[in-house]
Order: structure tokens, then sequence, then C-alpha cells
């Protein structure tokens, strides 16, 4: 039940496929500010270091799966666009590569929905492609993480394959009839946290990574509301302090102009952004899982950039229903 993952993060989904049977012995991360937060919370699994185009695939471990998220900036609607065209597009076919030097069982990635938009079809298209021809049934779904576990909207695109061998492709999972609210993920947080406008210099005494960014507010950023109340799901977690939602103690924004809302003077509450650990409660990460930074802006990219560990999971265990169990009759 080994599987190896490229493009790690944090390891959000490391720790969803963990948590349903699988053994995460090796992972790719080439970004030194996530390397610490890994090798903490991953304690069993080697983490390489280097730049995946410079790794053959015969310095891979064997494994029954393959799992990871190819950078998704440049498929972003508010990325740069430019999809497979952009070097960080082109990853996939790294990740490609490696599936098919590897040949497990199965694999799965994860990106943002805009690889689904009209100008990447093509692209997304002969991605799909390639994995067929090197032997996989390919399953694909636009999800949103809120159905399955997860107190946030969160849109992502999950790429699934099954080596064709096995005689039958991956179906989603059903998504389940509850959805949780910010009041399940953080009303019991009620110690303020340490606002910050750069470099660490005071961690939070009681509560591991309980550090908000103390930044200005954009134009861009006034132009909608930013504020969910206790009973509703998170907005999307992004990964910049900047884009992060603000707490549910405020009052939503007032829109005062086409793109212009301010902040209400009557809020009962302050306007503030969500702690890191908020972010980290809100994409389903345990307590005991520490993010390890020195700028708070680092803290919030390795959280808004994993896979919601709830989400992980709930596929993981599909897959490990469908391939462990199945082999094991």
């Amino acid at each position: 039940m080994n599987i190896i993952s490229l493009f790690a993060g944090c390891g959000g989904l490391d720790l969803g496929f963990r948590l349903a049977g699988f053994n995460p012995v090796w992972a790719n991360e080439y970004d030194r500010t996530i390397w610490d937060t890994y090798q903490f919370n991953h304690t069993d699994t080697l983490l390489d270091r280097r730049d995946i185009r410079k790794i053959n695939s015969d310095e891979v471990p064997d494994c029954i799966g393959i799992v990871g998220g190819p950078p998704c900036q440049s498929w972003s609607a508010a990325g740069a666009k430019r999809g497979i065209d952009d070097s960080r597009g082109q990853l996939f076919w790294d990740y490609i590569r490696i599936v098919r030097d590897k040949q497990p069982l199965f694999f799965l990635a994860e990106n943002v929905s805009g690889i689904l938009s009209p100008r990447n079809k093509d692209a997304f298209t002969y991605i799909l492609s390639q994995f067929e021809q090197i032997g996989y049934r390919v399953s694909y779904k636009l999800l949103n993480a809120r159905n399955f576990g997860v107190p946030q909207d969160r849109k992502r695109v999950i790429v699934v394959g099954y080596r064709e061998s096995l005689g039958f492709g991956f179906e989603f999972p059903q998504p389940g009839n509850e959805v949780l609210t910010l009041k399940d993920a953080i009303f019991d947080l009620q110690t303020a946290p340490i606002p910050l406008k750069g470099k660490v210099d005071n961690y939070h005494s009681s509560i591991p990574n309980h550090e908000c960014a103390d930044l200005g507010f954009s134009s861009l950023y006034m132009s909608r509301n930013r504020v969910r109340s206790w009973s509703e799901p998170s907005f999307t977690i992004q990964a910049g302090g900047r884009h992060a939602p603000l707490h549910p103690q405020a009052s939503k924004m007032i829109l005062v102009a086409k793109d212009k809302r301010i902040f209400d003077p009557n809020s009962p509450q302050p306007y503030r952004r969500l702690s890191v650990r908020e972010c980290a409660r809100i994409q389903t990460f345990p307590d005991d899982f520490i993010f390890k930074y020195k700028y708070i802006i680092d803290g919030y990219k390795m959280v808004g950039n994993a896979v919601p560990v709830n989400l992980a999971r709930n596929l993981a265990s599909k897959i490990f229903e469908d391939i462990v169990m199945r082999n094991r009759e």
C-alpha cells in the first residue's frame, strides 16, 4: 500500500491518504519554505527536495499509487492563464512521465477549476489522452470540497486513473448530506490571534500558528464581500495572506458602488483576517499538524495550496476500497 507524492506541498493529500490506509513512503517538493513543515509532520516519509525535472524515474520507489497536484498558477482564472504554454503548466509532463515509468495501479492529480475553462480545453484533453496512452482508464470531475466534509466552498478538478489491467475505472464518491460551517470549524478558537505584518517574531503561546496577517486591504479585496457568517461554510482559502477571508465575528461588508464595498462601521466586532490556524482548520488539518514558517505569508501559502485533508481522505477511501480490498477478495 505504498504510495508516492509529487508536488507534495505540506502534504494535505498525503495525510488524507495515510488516514485512509495508504503509506506515503516518498515525496517530492522543491519549495524550500515548505521542507521543514513537511518533514515535521510526515516523519516516516522520505522527502526529495530536487527539481522534479532532474529526478530520474528509477530513483523513485516502486509504489501502488502516485498522488499530487502539479502547479496550478498557470491554469488559474486569477493567474497568468497561459496553461500548458507556461513552464509551470508543463510540469504536468513530468507527472505523466513518472506515472508512465512506474506504472502504479492508480494515480490521482488535483488542479484548479480553471483547467476546464474553454481556453484550456485542448491542452486538458491532450493531457487526458496522454494518461490513456500510457495505459490508464481516466476519470475526472469538478468537485466542491464542501460536499466532502470540508467547511469551505472550494472547487477543484480531480483526475483519477486506474491501470487498464484492473478492468474497471474510478467512480467518484457521492457527496455527503451534511455541510459543515465556520462555527463547526473555528468557533472554539476564541483566543485572539497575534497580528503580524511580515516576519514572525512572536509566536502564539498556546495555539500553534494562530497568527494573522495585519496588512492593508486592496481595492480588489474591497470589491467583494469577504465575510461569511458562522452558519455558512468559508470562502475558498487561498494561498496568500492578503486574500484570506475575514473572520465571521464581523458584519458582512456593505456595497456602496459597483465593485466597491466598505466595512460596516456598526459591526459588533472588528474586521480581521482569519489566522493561519483558522485557515488550517477550514482546510481540515488537525491541530497537531504544525506549520513551520519565518514569514506569515509562507504560512498562508502552505495552507492555501494544500488539498483539504477530508477531501483527500474521502477520495483515498474509495480508491482503497476499489484497489486494496478487491485484491484481497
